[in-house]
């Protein structure tokens, strides 16, 4: 018997269960049209929520970076990898955050990673909402502090578990995403500041999907409220929204410069590269420069969704463009992924460990870079598939 056979085994249950990934590839520039496996096919799955993965601004930014300053920075940022772009770039993003100081990552993911362990240990608790990404609760497992769940976008409950436990632990953070990526909904900062507040605890908000999306010209979930100065941490991504590549806690000054000596992806993995700094830059130039692409993003979302649910699809609870077609099951969410991209439309499913089981979906992601005429061959897809398969 190998000592991989259990890996097989386990591959094989998923692909019996419906859950087994298969990975579609991509042939062409990010955009509302996509070449998939060889096929152009309308895509509805990308996080790519201005059109500013192929934007001429940005390619034209990494191009000039490229030429000036080569492609690599070769180090840690703090042994020799600190650049001018990246300077350069953290300085601009807390002028467009509207916050003390600002420091950037290679991805969303590690800024999580980052600061979470550097906030709190093995004395301190953290309060985290249920439904919190991955990489929060990564990061709280890798604190080592004691990890006290509240149930999803309930204040109340967050605030029954501090009375409960507040006292039997040195420091706390309470950490929520701000847009949640599976559902689409928005989380009650406000109502968690003001408890927050209550408690004196560190308030983080995971603003990835919210990044570029809410707020006014995209300046965040932070700005949508106007809780400036009062939200202590708002980790973002350039991944998504802004097209690119990489990570950024924006907050106040003391806490960035804490990450700067103790956030280990910081530390101990190479920087962000050259054209993906300089690419960032001219993002935030155009995000500055107008909100025109940020309202196209909403006025699409809007209409798409507002269509999905006369046809008789089930949209969940979304409050953003992120437009979850609840469909139950993982087979029938595969099943239903297939058809969309036999017919030339690009929306995969997600199923568990990604969300619970039963609450399979595929998950329509809007764009500003979808015409009217994109948006409603994708309803007449989703329409046909939908009938054929008995869910409308």
């Amino acid at each position: 018997m190998s000592k991989t056979d259990w890996i097989q085994q386990e591959i094989e249950n998923l692909q019996s269960a419906g859950l087994y990934n298969r990975i579609r590839t991509i042939g062409s520039p990010q955009g509302a049209w996509l070449i998939v496996d060889g096929k152009k096919v309308l895509n509805f799955c990308s996080n790519n929520y201005l059109g500013l993965a192929n934007h001429p601004a940005l390619v034209a930014a990494a191009k000039k970076a490229l030429d000036e300053m080569g492609v690599g920075p070769a180090a840690v940022r703090s042994i020799a990898g600190t650049m001018t772009l990246h300077v350069e770039l953290e300085k601009r993003l807390a002028q467009f955050k509207g916050v003390e100081a600002a420091i950037t990552f290679q991805s969303g993911f590690t800024a999580n990673l980052a600061t979470i362990p550097a906030l709190v240990g093995k004395e301190d608790v953290i309060f985290s909402d249920r439904l919190n990404h991955a990489s929060i609760i990564d990061g709280a497992r890798l604190s080592g502090a004691k990890i006290i769940p509240y149930e999803h976008n309930d204040v109340k409950s967050l605030e029954e578990q501090i009375k409960a436990n507040l006292s039997q632990y040195r420091r706390a953070l309470i950490v929520t995403d701000g847009v949640f990526s599976m559902d689409g909904d928005i989380a009650p900062l406000p109502d968690i500041y003001e408890v927050a507040k209550k408690y004196d605890i560190l308030l983080m908000v995971d603003d990835a999907h919210g990044e570029g999306v809410l707020g006014k010209g995209g300046r965040g979930i932070v700005d949508h409220f106007n809780l400036h100065g009062k939200v202590d941490v708002e980790v973002g991504t350039m991944s998504k929204a802004f097209g690119v590549v990489g990570g950024i806690v924006a907050g106040k000054a003391v806490i960035i410069d804490w990450l700067r000596q103790r956030g280990r992806p910081f530390l101990f993995s190479s920087a962000v590269t050259v054209p993906d700094a300089a690419a960032c830059l001219a993002a935030v130039d155009l995000l500055e420069d107008s909100t025109q692409l940020v309202d196209k993003l909403w006025e699409n979302a809007k209409y798409f969704k507002a269509e999905m649910k006369n046809l008789g699809f089930n949209t969940g609870v979304t409050e953003t463009p992120i437009t979850p077609i609840m469909l139950g099951e993982a087979p029938l969410a595969q099943q239903f992924s297939r058809e969309l991209f036999d017919a030339g439309v690009f929306a995969m499913s997600i199923g568990f460990p990604t969300v619970p089981q039963g609450k399979a979906r595929i998950r329509v992601m809007i764009s500003a870079s979808h015409s009217k005429d994109d948006l409603d061959k994708g309803l007449g897809v989703f329409k046909n598939v939908g009938k054929k398969l008995g869910v409308i």
